[in-house]
């Protein structure tokens, strides 16, 4: 998988029916370039499908973690363009303190967290990073004291 997968996967978690012309629009990329990718995914294994997420579904799965990000100078708006280039990265917040930003991951497998994390090591201008997975989420309706 390339760099313009990478954004595709990424637009496709987003928005699994997003029309091919837009696709093609948001990645700078002709509709018969965004085809062949998607076509080859597919064909290749990484893409298995498409769905539909219902409303009792839209509760996390998967394996989810937080990532701070430390910053050398001032490259946040570079650092954030390639965090977004990841499929497992689903949002990217600026925060204060030790760390500059805090990036939500999401992936269905642990390998997958691995080898996003490997991929953002190599990204230019992080200078650490510390990620925790996330192991369950405590609604307050069901925290009893």
């Amino acid at each position: 998988m390339d760099n313009l997968d990478d954004r595709l996967i990424a637009l496709l978690r987003r928005n699994g029916r997003e029309a091919v012309a837009n696709l093609a629009v948001a990645l700078g990329v002709s509709r018969t370039t965004v085809r062949h990718h998607m076509t080859r995914l597919e064909k290749e294994g990484h893409i298995l499908g498409y769905t539909v997420t219902l409303r009792e579904d839209a509760m996390p799965h998967g394996i989810r973690a937080l990532t701070m990000i430390a910053i050398e100078g001032h490259r946040a708006d570079l650092v954030t363009a390639r965090l977004y280039r990841l499929s497992a990265v689903q949002l990217i917040h600026a925060t204060n303190g030790k760390w500059d930003l805090v990036a939500e991951l999401k992936t269905e497998t642990i390998e997958e967290i691995d080898e996003a994390l490997t991929r953002m090591r190599e990204i230019e201008g992080i200078a650490a990073s510390e990620t925790s997975i996330l192991l369950a989420t405590r609604h307050p309706s069901s925290v009893r004291v």
